[in-house]
């Protein structure tokens, strides 16, 4: 054919089509909403990734350690969507859509490279695309890290491949540039150092005669310390930010047996989930010390068992080099420095299930080879696996569509998730049914008695009922439980609101000022200060607060005070912007819609 006179060309063609298929099979998510986890703090609340890429943005990213993570290339990404797209979650969407197409791409092109077989490559590059796995990571907007990171990953690897044919220092700083970027998207990338090794002995085969120049294991390793020093550098930072944000689990928590044990079953349940991909959520709780013997010895078995195969057929790299690959891109996730309360993650299998593709694509390709299997026995294998996969990942996406969806499905799927609880009772709030959402949040209380965010949910739910005394009560808890700023700061609003409404106008001040001292941006403390000005008196005060609230966050109550402080200062007309912008963000307010008639008729 023509089309592929050249092998540029063809490289060219199945890239195009692979990048169609993987944006067919993704579309549904470009009509997504944004979830209420954690794609809030990292974008719909966060001031400074709301602003743009602006320069102050650009130095915060810089410096910051928010989300016990420091990944600054990941923060100028969302800025730069907030630039284009604002809050439409469309274009975040896509952003994160498009990143994993180029990454099939990249995967296929990377091994069709080096190895010079096109076609294990692209199937490799299909499964990566495809697999219901890796649905998490391009749905889910906050998880942009995982994507950008796996994008600079596989930019790095090619690098290094070019490096490789002919080595120069210029290459070798170019690879370690596009290192140091995928460690500033997102600090799995570690291991990196681990995966060049690996591509020495395979496909390179540096150690070698083929090799040109062939060079000792000595100078391989020997040539991989400066990319350890910028690994070592990136854990350090991360642990240490990881620790400052609260989120290392203590040995007191998860004793390091128990660490072990689920670190077994874990590598043991992501290959089930590679080669059998169902009961897919966004987070599956750490079982503690509750795993049973037969889990971890079964699971141990099969680990032992693939591993003695593999030194058992070393003529085969391929096999030990994407054993090597999935065990170890694990580690920094797997759980042996415990953070947060997960076991596992679909997302942290992104990079590492690349391993399992290779040794499963190249391993049968060579039985095929081997036995002669026609052409047909080939191909309709793969197109029906591949139709397969296409078809279990628009069903996982369709979970993502709303955030009833993804955290009914999550409940329906695993056991004792009390953040599953906690979110399906904050979708259930946004959808307006607050009471149906209350029962959630006292079994996330109960299933985890030391968990913040199910006090701070119960809290509001207690004050929304009228039972002040309860929510400060709750909100206390939080505050003893918690040392995320963001939470306690939120945690102080609601309580200042509650002293409030009860008439503690001192305990309401101090709440309100120390919820600011935490989060500048808290819009509701600026809203409730300005209240507390009001009724005092102090008009200009209470409009420079409200003021300050709507800019944070829009909000048509927040509209409808400024107004009246506005319209009780004489300032009409600017009172009447207030309540007009009001209605745009609520046009069935009354409220609103009643002083705009006033105030267009003249009526005081």
């Amino acid at each position: 054919m023509a089309l592929f006179a050249s092998p540029e060309k063809r490289n060219l063609v199945l890239c195009l089509l692979l990048a169609v298929i993987t944006l067919a099979v993704y579309n549904p998510v470009n009509r997504h909403p944004f979830v209420n986890y954690d794609d809030d703090r990292y974008v719909t609340e966060n001031a400074h990734v709301r602003a743009g890429l602006t320069w102050d943005t650009f130095v915060w990213a810089l410096t910051s350690t928010e989300q016990s993570n420091w990944h600054p290339l990941t923060w100028m990404s969302h800025a730069l969507d907030c630039q284009f797209f604002h809050l439409n979650a469309a274009g975040h969407h896509f952003t994160s859509l498009l990143i994993h197409a180029v990454n099939a791409m990249l995967l296929f092109l990377l091994l069709a490279v080096v190895t010079q077989r096109i076609w294990p490559s692209l199937l490799v590059a299909a499964l990566f695309a495809l697999h219901p796995v890796n649905v998490e990571s391009v749905a889910w907007v906050a998880e942009r890290k995982n994507v950008l990171c796996t994008l600079f990953f596989l930019l790095t690897l090619g690098a290094y491949g070019w490096y490789a044919q002919k080595p120069h220092w210029t290459r070798y700083l170019a690879v370690l540039a596009l290192f140091a970027a995928a460690l500033a998207s997102k600090p799995m990338a570690i291991t990196l150092p681990f995966v060049l090794l690996l591509l020495d002995w395979w496909p390179l085969k540096r150690d070698t005669g083929n090799a040109s120049p062939q060079r000792s294991w000595a100078w391989l390793a020997c040539e991989k310390i400066p990319f350890l020093l910028l690994s070592a550098g990136s854990a350090i930072i991360t642990l240490q930010a990881q620790q400052s944000g609260g989120a290392v689990r203590s040995t007191l928590q998860f004793p390091l047996g128990v660490r072990l044990q689920n670190a077994v079953v874990a590598y043991a349940m992501y290959l089930q989930k590679a080669v059998w991909p169902v009961r897919l959520a966004p987070l599956y709780p750490h079982p503690g010390g509750s795993l049973s013997a037969w889990q971890i010895a079964l699971s141990a078995v099969v680990l032992f068992a693939i591993s003695a195969a593999v030194l058992k057929l070393p003529s085969r790299r391929y096999l030990a080099v994407g054993w090597l690959w999935f065990l170890g891109t694990l580690v920094p996730v797997i759980g042996l420095v415990q953070v947060g309360d997960a076991a596992m993650a679909d997302r942290y299998a992104y990079i590492p299930l690349i391993g399992i593709f290779v040794m499963l694509t190249w391993g049968i390709s060579d039985l095929a080879v081997a036995y002669h299997f026609g052409l047909a026995w080939r191909v309709v294998p793969a197109v029906c696996v591949l139709v397969a996969l296409g078809l279990a990942t628009t069903r996982q996406l369709s979970y993502w569509s709303s955030n009833y969806d993804l955290w009914s499905h999550a409940l329906a799927v695993t056991r004792k998730n009390y953040i599953a609880e906690n979110n399906l009772g904050g979708a259930l709030v946004l959808l307006g049914r607050a009471a149906e959402a209350c029962p959630h949040f006292e079994a996330a209380a109960e299933i985890n008695p030391r968990d913040p965010m199910s006090h701070f949910n119960m809290g509001a739910c207690l004050q929304d009922g009228g039972n002040l005394n309860g929510a400060i009560q709750q909100y206390h808890t939080t505050i003893e439980l918690t040392s995320d700023r963001l939470l306690l700061a939120s945690a102080y609003a609601n309580q200042g609101t509650a002293y409030r409404d009860l008439g503690d106008d001192r305990d309401a001040r101090d709440s309100y000022d120390q919820a600011l001292k935490l989060n500048p941006a808290q819009f509701n403390a600026y809203l409730g200060l300005g209240r507390l000005l009001e009724q005092a008196g102090n008009l200009t005060e209470a409009i420079a607060n409200y003021t300050q609230s709507v800019e944070l966050r829009p909000t048509d109550e927040g509209y409808i005070f400024l107004g009246r402080a506005l319209q009780a200062a004489g300032r009409r007309q600017e009172a009447l912007a207030a309540y007009q912008a009001a209605l745009k963000i609520a046009p069935a307010s009354a409220e609103a819609q009643q002083a705009v008639d006033a105030l267009t008729a003249g009526r005081p």
